[in-house]
């Protein structure tokens, strides 16, 4: 164990005091945005997975080996756009999710590389912009829940374990450190435990590195109901999640922006640290395509950062650089929120939150 607290990264001060003096722009998506290359099973495969024994095509983090240049493009250009971070191409790129693909051994190569790639394109960016840009380890909520069983014959059943998150997360987490991230995003979270396996991995992390990287964290609301597909409201989560001190939490895929006002709103008033949006462009339509213009997108997160509820905003699922130039001009107008002031009591969370004053 490390003898004093690790220390916070080198580009920690620079991001702070991006987030004090404007709201930060993130990037879009990247899943949607590589699907119009209508890419076949060879560009998944390249070369070095030629005769590899299962199909590659839709493991779109594996690109970062055999399509670099296509990732490489797509992160220059939303800082084009005027993102300020990117987020890597590794919203899969667990053992647990590689395991779909029989690539497990490949995930620490992948990491590494998707994390180089948006490093050379947030420097070569910055050189050229003349503004810091900023790269965010993506770290997605991988396709097993711990809370849930998958088998509804079996509720005491569970597909993954806590242990075996926090293996995989640590795992992740170490070769996006090593490539170059500025801070790492737990993102699209639906199933709060998870989310705190991942976070534990982050702190062992740290603890082995010496040095603390910004840590995001942003959230899922699936539907109508405010609640993650695990039951949590939205105060139960932050309760069971601000105890890891993050630098910011948000809202993110699932909804369109106008679904997400209600949630946003909450969260504003609830979190003492930054809040994110990147919200899906509309919900999907009856082709799974997405319909929201850049227009329509920014008027209503124009209108999220008028209301003061945004520090950093940007666009999940169907939305381009297109999208995210409009709304960095839609935010730019607007001050980043100020936090709340909220006196110290105890706060506690199950599916509902509980506080005890």
């Amino acid at each position: 164990m490390p003898t004093r607290p690790p220390r916070p990264s080198a580009s920690t001060a620079a991001l702070r005091a991006l987030c004090a003096r404007r709201i930060a722009v993130l990037d879009g998506a990247m899943g949607t945005m590589l699907q119009e290359h209508r890419l076949t099973e060879a560009d998944f495969r390249g070369a070095r997975f030629a005769a590899h024994p299962c199909d590659l095509r839709g493991n779109h983090d594996v690109l970062a080996l055999t399509r670099p240049d296509l990732i490489e493009d797509l992160h220059r250009a939303y800082f084009a756009a005027g993102a300020d971070l990117v987020e890597t191409n590794t919203f899969n790129a667990t053992t647990i999710a590689q395991a779909d693909y029989q690539l497990e051994p490949f995930v620490p190569e992948i990491n590494r590389a998707a994390a180089r790639l948006a490093r050379r394109a947030a420097d070569a960016s910055a050189a050229r912009l003349g503004r810091p840009c900023f790269v965010a380890g993506a770290l997605g909520p991988t396709n097993r829940t711990a809370s849930l069983s998958p088998d509804v014959h079996h509720p005491e059943y569970r597909a993954v374990t806590f242990d075996g998150l926090v293996a995989a997360y640590l795992e992740q987490a170490r070769a996006l450190a090593d490539g170059g991230v500025d801070a790492l995003l737990i993102e699209t979270i639906f199933d709060t435990l998870n989310a705190k396996a991942a976070l534990f991995a982050l702190e062992l992390l740290f603890d082995e590195t010496g040095v603390r990287l910004p840590v995001m964290i942003s959230v899922t609301i699936t539907d109508a109901s405010g609640r993650t597909l695990s039951g949590q409201t939205l105060g139960a989560f932050w309760h069971s999640i601000r105890h890891a001190r993050p630098f910011s939490v948000g809202l993110n895929c699932a909804l369109g922006a106008a679904q997400m006002r209600p949630y946003l709103e909450e969260l504003s008033g609830l979190a003492d640290c930054l809040v994110s949006c990147h919200p899906n462009a509309g919900l999907p339509n009856a082709f799974g395509g997405y319909d929201e213009t850049p227009a329509d997108m920014a008027a209503v997160l124009g209108d999220f950062a008028a209301q003061g509820w945004l520090n950093l905003v940007g666009g999940c699922c169907g939305s381009t650089p297109a999208h995210i130039a409009a709304l960095a001009a839609a935010v730019h107008p607007c001050p980043p929120r100020s936090r709340p002031d909220r006196p110290p009591v105890m706060r506690l969370s199950g599916l509902e939150p509980l506080t005890v004053a």
